[in-house]
């Protein structure tokens, strides 16, 4: 559906050809899409575009009424481009950012950085790019504006909104949309969407820097399980290695990894394995000679071979701008995920650097494309080098386990990677300016086009206290991702770490998290399906309510569960009728999150489990709150949680409407709109009111009813929460 200009009308994001200057500067390419070029235009300066997953095609000329037009000009040798508007803008994106959800009166540099306790240019520079920013008018329409190229540039959001490009003229997208969630669905639409992760992906996780030897890995299931703590996932950081080089693992310390998987597996663990970008310069070393072999590696201004100081120490760097070096890379997960590996994790991939200018490698650096890709500088390509490793890496992981989803988590990427890879907000720190900025960062990417991410819970450096770690692990049962992880020589992190009150308090919010597994599936299938992120702010309840726009204390997963922190001061939150509810078989303390049912909504829930392993969509509680008209609706959605069957029919949608039977019940009704798969549940309705929930029968029915409860319904207070 969008080509891109060729001689002038189309030109294809392949085709490398000038656009002279008699040729028109801006075309509609789409409903409320156009694309707006500079005069005397390169092409080959910055196409292919790595940003849309296809070409643009001209739908004639930019209607006389439209609005955001940019102005391209040259300032002190740089290419700039102004973007001026009327009216009260609040502006929202610019992908992995630290700082206030709101972005007006703000500016930041995209240009990869390994920014440990987010320091690299006070916080203005972290580990991904994404040169798109989302304007939200007062009336709630929205704007967005993509800038289609990957050089180093800058973003200033102020009036006009000034992009300043390191690189030659680029090409501008300005979208058009009715509410900040059809531009969000646009986007992915444009920069395409994440294939359906496992389900195991949802489930809790635990990280280390690093759990060593293979024997810690053990105890550490062991000790969630005997503890009766859910979690899903072990992770292992770099130190399982053999002197950090990729793709082999240490003799002594994890002499046997299939045993190791294979074990986890036993016990309803998933493992996930780090791997940098960075191959030990060793002859003898086989990652390294197939490397030298193949000429992958990234060239020096001069061509020759360019190493730099990382873990093992001295590095060489694949240039994946060659298609040839992204399919030897692929080739490299067959027989690593073969020892029962279950996802990757792509991390130092800015790419990081130690002795490297700015930590990372020189901007003279060459890399050779190809496959459409002109050769050009680092300067360049720096900002996709992690965006193409996980393509890469995909490819990898796809190919060796075909009927497997495949689950990559980078630190580094761009704006159209969260086609490849899941992220995290990098490495942060244990305190709480870090703990309440995780919100506000998470929204950003799901703004952004990313619609699964999380930031390490309990934060990575530093020392974690008891009552911080109480309070992280309380709102960590809700990000999309729940990760916790901790670096090396730092106190232990672990739900047990500091004694019998944080256990209990992280026992439940997980368990928390795992009865609300069906709700939470069924927002992953959605992201999947509408690029919709899991995590939205809570403007996008009412898109037109000014006091909801700069709110970041508390956040909405879906459009119909409300999380508000227990130490949230004083939120702005969504008026109407809301419930508050508190998940049985667990107790609730001065730590848990509050959580509340929007009116009209139905929210499926499940029962405690210790894995997604154990996850059965047979027995099922449809929480339900209903307008006063005794209306309500919901979804759920199952599928086997790992494969492709859904793909062919192998799932099943269910839609739950509840409507007045008469004057004293109400009708649930739970219908299946889509899918082959049957599922014979039983199901009960737990009808939220002010003094609790109130649940029926379970019952096999597809239909169940429920007597009316009068006045169930009340607006949340506004003020500090209770």
């Amino acid at each position: 559906m969008y080509k891109s200009l060729k001689h002038c009308f189309i030109v294809s994001a392949l085709t490398l050809t000038s656009i002279s200057s008699w040729c028109q500067t801006s075309n509609l390419v789409g409903e409320n899409i156009a694309v707006f070029y500079p005069a005397n235009f390169e092409a080959s300066g910055t196409l292919p575009s790595l940003i849309f997953e296809r070409d643009f095609v001209s739908h004639g000329k930019l209607p006389s009424k439209w609005k955001i037009k940019p102005i391209f000009s040259v300032e002190n040798g740089k290419t700039t481009v102004k973007i001026p508007y009327d009216g009260t803008i609040d502006f929202y994106g610019n992908g992995e950012v630290t700082g206030p959800l709101k972005r007006n009166g703000t500016d930041i540099t995209l240009w990869n950085s390994d920014s440990g306790a987010f320091s690299v240019d006070n916080g203005k520079r972290l580990y991904q790019s994404h040169p798109y920013v989302m304007g939200v008018r007062e009336d709630g329409t929205a704007f967005g504006i993509i800038a289609d190229n990957t050089w180093k540039q800058t973003f200033e959001i102020s009036n006009p909104i000034k992009i300043t490009s390191q690189g030659p003229e680029f090409r501008v997208i300005v979208i058009e949309r009715s509410s900040p969630q059809e531009l969000v669905k646009t986007l992915a639409d444009l920069t395409g969407k994440m294939e359906l992760p496992a389900l195991w992906t949802l489930g809790y996780q635990q990280s280390r820097f690093s759990y060593v030897p293979e024997s810690r890995v053990m105890t550490i299931a062991d000790e969630f399980r005997s503890r009766k703590i859910p979690c899903d996932v072990l992770w292992m950081d770099i130190d399982y290695m053999d002197e950090f080089k990729v793709f082999t693992f240490d003799p002594k310390g994890f002499p046997n990894p299939k045993k190791l998987n294979d074990y986890l597996h036993s016990k309803n663990f998933k493992s996930v394995y780090m791997i940098d970008p960075g191959v030990k310069t060793q002859k003898g070393y086989f990652v390294y000679d197939q490397g030298t072999a193949g000429n992958h590696w990234v060239k020096t201004s001069e061509g020759k071979e360019f190493t730099g100081k990382v873990w093992p120490p001295i590095t060489s760097f694949p240039d994946f701008t060659r298609p040839e070096t992204r399919a030897w890379w692929a080739t490299l997960y067959k027989d690593f995920m073969a020892t029962g590996i279950d996802g990757l994790w792509n991390d130092m991939n800015e790419p990081s650097v130690f002795d490297g200018p700015g930590g990372t490698m020189p901007e003279t650096n060459l890399h050779a494309g190809g496959g459409g890709l002109p050769g050009d500088s680092h300067l360049r390509y720096h900002n996709i080098y992690g965006f193409l490793m996980v393509k890469a890496s995909r490819e990898g992981i796809a190919k060796a386990n075909p009927e497997k989803r495949p689950f990559i988590l980078s630190r580094s990427n761009f704006l159209g990677g969260q086609k490849f890879a899941a992220t995290w907000t990098g490495d942060n720190v244990s305190s709480w300016e870090h703990l309440k900025l995780s919100i506000p960062m998470s929204l950003t990417l799901g703004l952004s086009g990313q619609p699964i991410s999380g930031p390490d819970i309990g934060g990575f450096l530093g020392n974690c206290t008891p009552e911080l770690l109480g309070h992280w692990m309380a709102l960590g049962a809700y990000y999309p991702i729940a990760r916790n992880h901790s670096v090396a020589g730092s106190v232990d992190q672990e739900p047990w770490a500091f004694g019998t009150e944080i256990e209990n308090v992280s026992r439940t919010a997980i368990n928390r998290r795992y009865q609300l597994m069906p709700y939470l599936y069924t927002l992953l299938r959605e992201a999947s399906e509408t690029g919709m992120p899991m995590m939205r702010p809570l403007f996008f309840d009412d898109i037109r309510d000014q006091s909801l726009r700069e709110e970041q204390q508390a956040f909405l997963l879906g459009k119909d569960l409300l999380v508000v922190p227990r130490w949230a001061e004083n939120p702005n939150l969504p008026k109407g009728n809301w419930n508050q509810f508190k998940l049985e078989a667990t107790q609730d303390d001065k730590y848990q999150a509050n959580l509340y049912i929007k009116s009209g909504a139905v929210i499926p829930i499940g029962e405690v489990i210790q894995s997604t392993a154990d996850y059965e969509s047979e027995i099922i509680t449809y929480l339900i709150n209903p307008t006063k008209k005794g209306t309500a609706e919901g979804t759920i959605y199952y599928d086997n949680g790992e494969g492709f069957g859904y793909k062919t029919n192998d799932y099943s949608m269910h839609k739950i409407n509840v409507s007045k039977h008469n004057s004293k019940t109400l009708k649930v009704a739970v219908e299946q709109v889509s899918g082959n798969k049957k599922a014979n549940r039983t199901s009960r309705v737990g009808y939220v009111t002010d003094d609790g929930i109130v649940y029926s029968d379970w019952s096999a029915d597809d239909v169940i009813y429920v007597p009316i409860i009068e006045d169930s319904t009340h607006s949340i207070p506004m003020g500090k929460i209770r």
